[in-house]
């Protein structure tokens, strides 16, 4: 009977074999080590106990809201938190467990006749999925190539009711950011086109109160539906949508991953509520974070004798292979740098590398020893990447 689950097993063998086989690292919070794996931007781990210290002291709320949004008694501090992201907007809020939910639910709940998807081909899995789990018609454009997109949206405006142009603001690999103005420009031209920006890696990060690019460009106003996550700035959980009115009572009637699910704990919701105020106001460690970013690209940049695609706090050492991005990674480890492989499908073949994920928190003292090692281990590994 056992022979039953032999197709699992001869998979995860061929992950091994292809030196692509994960699992789940153990805790590396020991003293000394030096997180670049995690995005912690603005560095509020380095200031929890603090952070929670306080919170507590004024705040009661519930562990648990014990049914989904639309069935629970438990409402006042995710509509306060609702509330707060509106204001901060312009635009309504609806909150959703996760990123993966958000994108999921949005997307495929956004899927009805007459309506094609033009996605970024470097867009995130959950956006991927949610494609596919609604069966959606839909056209890839090349990454950030606005003439790639106008050709298609050329192609399909006569035949298609909405055109829903996806794109994330910061690109979670390359760390590369959306043109988002030229975005703007053919959205004014192609009435039938809809905006729709995941900011997961820019929420927090950037704008001058770090409501993301879509701030930073002063074009909130223009964007139709924007995507964020509390999860890696705000040092949270959970994600929102933000979109008008209409859009938002769409998503609670038709969103599965929304109707579905049981909503975020009240706690969860008046914690983040908290921590926006408090990033909102971090102007300061976003600036610090923009300069220790533009300095980590230029020594990447150095290092390898090829310019680095990145433009934010998320900076790519690219290796090229799976084996020796591992060996780079575990040299790291060895210097008490955190600092994971990253391997397909996460990136397409050839496409493996290290990712630094910087955060604010980081000292000068720091990013020296993290320079020190990544020169030592490349110079071990001579040749090891492309």
């Amino acid at each position: 009977m056992e022979n039953k689950f032999e197709g699992y097993r001869q998979i995860l063998e061929k992950f091994e074999a292809e030196k692509r086989l994960r699992s789940i690292p153990p805790d590396r919070t020991e003293g000394g080590r030096i997180d670049l794996s995690s995005n912690d931007y603005l560095g509020l781990d380095s200031i929890a106990t603090e952070l929670y210290n306080d919170f507590w002291a004024q705040n009661g709320a519930s562990m648990s809201s014990s049914a989904s949004r639309l069935l629970a008694s438990k409402q006042s501090e995710h509509s306060a938190l609702e509330k707060l992201l509106e204001e901060l907007y312009g635009k309504p809020a609806l909150l959703f467990n996760s990123g993966y939910h958000a994108n999921t639910g949005t997307i495929s709940a956004l899927n009805i006749p007459g309506t094609i998807f033009l996605t970024d081909k470097l867009i995130h899995a959950s956006i991927i999925d949610g494609l596919s789990m609604c069966k959606a018609e839909c056209a890839r454009w090349k990454h950030n190539d606005l003439s790639h997109l106008r050709r298609l949206l050329q192609k399909h405006e006569k035949s298609s009711e909405r055109m829903i142009v996806v794109a994330e603001s910061i690109y979670s690999m390359d760390g590369d950011i959306v043109p988002l103005e030229g975005l703007i420009e053919l959205k004014r031209e192609f009435p039938s086109m809809i905006l729709y920006l995941d900011e997961a890696h820019a929420f927090g990060v950037r704008g001058e109160h770090g409501l993301g690019m879509a701030e930073e460009f002063d074009l909130i106003s223009e964007v139709d539906l924007l995507i964020g996550t509390f999860g890696k700035a705000c040092h949270s959980s959970g994600a929102f949508v933000i979109a008008s009115p209409l859009i938002r009572s769409y998503l609670i009637n038709t969103a599965r991953s929304f109707i579905f699910s049981t909503a975020i704990p009240p706690a969860n919701a008046s914690w983040t509520r908290y921590m926006i105020e408090k990033i909102y106001k971090m102007t300061g460690e976003r600036q610090k974070l923009n300069e220790i970013s533009k300095d980590f690209r230029n020594f990447i940049s150095e290092i390898t004798g090829t310019a680095n695609p990145s433009q934010s706090q998320i900076v790519p050492l690219l290796v090229g292979d799976a084996e020796k991005a591992l060996k780079i990674a575990r040299d790291l480890d060895k210097e008490g740098i955190d600092a994971l492989a990253i391997r397909r499908p996460t990136v397409p073949p050839g496409g493996e590398r290290i990712r630094f994920s910087l955060n604010a928190s980081l000292s000068a003292d720091e990013l020296n020893k993290i320079k020190k090692a990544i020169r030592k281990v490349l110079l071990k590994n001579e040749n090891q990447f492309s």
